[in-house]
């Protein structure tokens, strides 16, 4: 790759959009994150979604910072600090011609992206087809092939169940038990007994499926959805390190920066 130093526009800025921006970002590439304007970000310890809500985070010496205006954009990144812009139409795409654009919403579905809209397009996740709307799927799904790129196909397809940690799939997920206000009662890092509320969504308990250490939560006050995850709960308790990037979040980043190696000869 020379000295180029490529631009890369992450669409998604959560915890597993982060982990491959921050591995993107220490492999000496320019990184651009898209979000909305009020992100369901659960695992917020690790994500840089959280730019939007608190301005400025680090995580693991990675800084990055809302930007009010694309203006922002070029002198953060002099400064060496990972912009983070509210832009769910993605209109930073066109402006900024990125190198690679890397749809890391995790959507399950194509939300919009084509190949056309830069030299290398990376899909996250199913709902891509390798070679079709983008130019490789990375896999997302715990497992065998998690990280694996697929330059042809598609991901494995959307379970709607959890990989499973610790024996534990779907009781790991916090869901919302109606719509309304979300107001954590436990905080990320804490403990937690099976069957103890952990949030309220109005005065509607959110109880713990499992006893563990509490992963993720949405940030306070967030309209959510019935059915919506809120939150989740790591059985491993205090052998997790809920303030580094995860093995998935690894991965995954691996993954991408092979494809764009590859794409990149």
């Amino acid at each position: 790759m020379g000295k180029k130093r490529y631009k890369v526009i992450i669409k998604g800025a959560g915890d597993i959009a982060s982990g491959v921006a921050h591995r993107l970002w220490q492999s000496n590439m320019d990184v651009i994150l898209l979000e909305l304007p009020q992100p369901l970000v659960v695992r917020r310890s690790v994500a840089f979604a959280g730019a939007v809500y608190e301005g400025r985070v680090n995580i693991e010496g990675v800084e990055a910072k809302l930007c009010r205006d694309s203006s922002e954009v070029e002198e953060l990144l002099g400064k060496k600090i990972i912009p983070v812009l509210i832009d769910p139409q993605g209109e930073a795409v066109v402006k900024f011609k990125p190198d690679v654009l890397i749809d890391a919403i995790l959507a399950k579905r194509n939300t919009g992206t084509v190949l056309s809209q830069a030299p290398v397009v990376i899909g996250l996740g199913p709902g891509f087809v390798a070679g079709k709307d983008v130019h490789a799927v990375v896999e997302t799904k715990r497992g065998h092939d998690l990280g694996r790129v697929f330059y042809s196909g598609s991901a494995a397809a959307n379970t709607g169940v959890p990989g499973e940690i610790a024996g534990f799939a779907a009781e790991r997920v916090l869901r919302a038990p109606a719509g309304g206000k979300f107001k954590p009662i436990k905080q990320i890092g804490e403990l937690a007994n099976k069957g103890e509320t952990v949030a309220l969504v109005d005065d509607i308990p959110v109880a713990a499926g499992l006893s563990g250490l509490v992963r993720g939560m949405l940030y306070p006050g967030l309209e959510v959805k019935k059915g919506m995850k809120v939150g989740d709960i790591d059985p491993r308790g205090v052998e997790v390190d809920y303030l580094t990037i995860s093995d998935k979040a690894r991965a995954v980043g691996g993954g991408v920066l092979e494809a764009i190696l590859h794409f990149n000869k």
